[in-house]
C-alpha cells in the first residue's frame, strides 16, 4: 500500500515539474518575441532615418531611442518617431567637422634614401617615366599631399636636342624631388633654331615665363645631363644662393675650383632680383656660370654648398653639342662683370614665346632668343 502511494506521489511531482517547465518555455518564447519586435521596428526607424538624412546632406542629428524599450506605449513611438526628423532638432545641436589642418614639412624628409644607384644603361621612355609617377600633374607639376612645403620650387632645364638626357634626368628626379616634399613644376626652355647655344639667357626666360604660371618663391636652375646621386641633397633655396653639383664625377667628384657655380644651382627670387638675373650675352659654351659667382659676391652674398658626400653628381656622358662651341670672349666679359651686371641681366631680356605645351611630366617652352652680336673685325 505504501509503495503504490509513493509511487502515485513522485508521478504527481513529475507531472507538476513538467508542467512548471513547460510554462516557463511559454513565457520566455512570448518575451523573446516581444522584445525582438521592438528592437526590429527601432532599426527600421533608424534606417529610415539615416536614409532620410543622406538625401538632405551630410549633417549630424542625434536621437532619442529611450521610448524604444519594452512596455512603450504607442503615443511613445510616435513621439521617437518625430524625433526622428531632422528639423526637429534645433541647428545649435548639430555638430560641423572642420577640416584638419595640414602640417609643415619636415626639415628632413623622413622617406629619404640616401645615397643611390645611378645608370643609364637600361632603355628608357616617356611612357615608362609616366608609370612610375602617377601623382605628377600636367605641366610636370607636385604638391606633397600629407603636408605643406614652405616652398614652391620651379625647375629650369635649359635645352635643344637632349630629349635621350631627358628621359634620364625625368624618370631620376620626380621621384627624389616627391621623397623630399617639394612643391614643384618642371620647365623645359627650348632654344629654336641651330644659332648658338646660350644657356644663361634662357634660364632668364626660364625664370620669366614660369612667374607667369605660378606664384614661386624658388629657382632651381639645372642642366639635363646631370643626376644628383644622394636625395639628401635637398631641391629648396636656402638663405644665400645654392651650388647643389659641388662633386660631379667628370671632375673626380671634386670642386674643380673654388668660384665654380656651374651644372645646378638654386636662387630665392629675391636673390635672383638682386644680382639682376643672369647675363644674356654669353654665347656659346662657358664663362656664364664664372659671371653668376661674381654677381653674387659683388653683391654681398656668399654661395652655399652641401657636404660634398651629398652633393655627388653623375654626368650623361655626350659628345659637345653642335652651334655650342667654347666662348673665346668668356675670360674677358668674366673680368667686366661689376660694369655690366645692372645693364645685362633680367632687365634687358628679350625673346619670342613661340608655343608651352604642357605634357604629363613637364612644361616645354620654346622660344627664339636671337643670335650673338657679330665677331669684332680684326685689324
Amino acid at each position: 500500500m505504501s509503495r503504490l502511494m509513493l509511487g502515485r506521489t513522485l508521478e504527481r511531482i513529475c507531472k507538476a515539474v513538467l508542467l512548471l517547465c513547460l510554462v516557463h518555455f511559454l513565457i520566455m518564447m512570448i518575451l523573446y518575441f516581444d522584445v525582438y519586435s521592438q528592437r526590429f521596428d527601432i532599426f527600421s526607424r533608424f534606417n529610415n532615418g539615416r536614409n532620410a538624412n543622406a538625401s538632405r546632406g551630410p549633417h549630424h542629428y542625434y536621437y532619442n531611442y529611450s521610448s524604444g524599450r519594452p512596455n512603450a506605449t504607442f503615443a511613445s513611438y510616435l513621439a521617437a518617431a518625430d524625433q526622428l526628423s531632422p528639423t526637429a532638432k534645433p541647428e545649435a545641436n548639430r555638430t560641423h567637422t572642420t577640416p584638419k589642418p595640414i602640417p609643415p614639412c619636415p626639415e628632413v624628409p623622413p622617406g629619404l634614401v640616401g645615397r643611390l644607384l645611378i645608370e643609364f644603361s637600361s632603355q628608357m621612355t616617356m611612357e615608362k617615366v609616366q608609370r612610375e609617377n602617377p601623382n605628377v600633374t600636367e605641366g610636370g607639376k607636385y604638391t606633397p599631399l600629407d603636408c605643406r612645403a614652405k616652398q614652391k620650387v620651379a625647375i629650369i632645364i635649359p635645352f635643344r636636342h637632349r630629349d635621350h638626357h631627358l628621359k634620364y634626368w625625368l624618370h631620376y628626379l620626380h621621384p627624389i624631388l616627391r621623397r623630399q616634399k617639394i612643391d614643384y613644376g618642371i620647365y623645359i626652355i627650348n632654344q629654336l633654331g641651330e644659332d648658338t647655344f646660350n644657356r644663361a639667357k634662357l634660364l632668364n626666360v626660364g625664370y620669366t615665363e614660369a612667374l607667369k604660371d605660378a606664384e614661386y618663391d624658388c629657382f632651381i636652375f639645372s642642366d639635363v645631363d646631370l643626376i644628383p646621386m644622394d636625395d639628401r641633397n635637398l631641391y629648396h633655396c636656402y638663405d644665400q644662393p645654392r651650388h647643389f653639383a659641388i662633386a660631379m664625377d667628370k671632375f673626380g667628384f671634386r670642386l674643380p675650383y673654388a668660384g665654380y657655380f656651374g651644372g645646378v644651382s638654386g636662387l630665392s627670387k629675391k636673390q635672383f632680383l638682386k644680382i639682376n638675373g643672369f647675363p644674356n650675352e654669353y654665347w656659346g659654351w662657358g664663362g656664364e656660370d664664372d659671371d653668376i659667382y661674381n654677381r653674387i659676391t659683388l653683391n654681398g652674398m656668399k654661395v652655399s654648398r652641401p657636404d660634398v658626400r651629398i652633393g655627388r653628381y653623375r654626368m650623361i656622358k655626350h659628345e659637345r653639342d653642335k652651334h655650342n662651341e667654347p666662348n673665346p670672349q668668356r675670360f674677358n666679359k668674366i673680368q667686366n662683370t661689376k660694369n655690366t651686371m645692372r645693364k645685362d641681366g633680367i632687365s634687358s631680356l628679350t625673346y619670342r614665346l613661340v608655343s608651352i605645351k604642357k605634357y604629363p611630366l613637364y612644361t616645354n617652352i620654346s622660344v627664339e632668343i636671337g643670335k650673338p652680336p657679330p665677331k669684332p673685325m680684326k685689324g
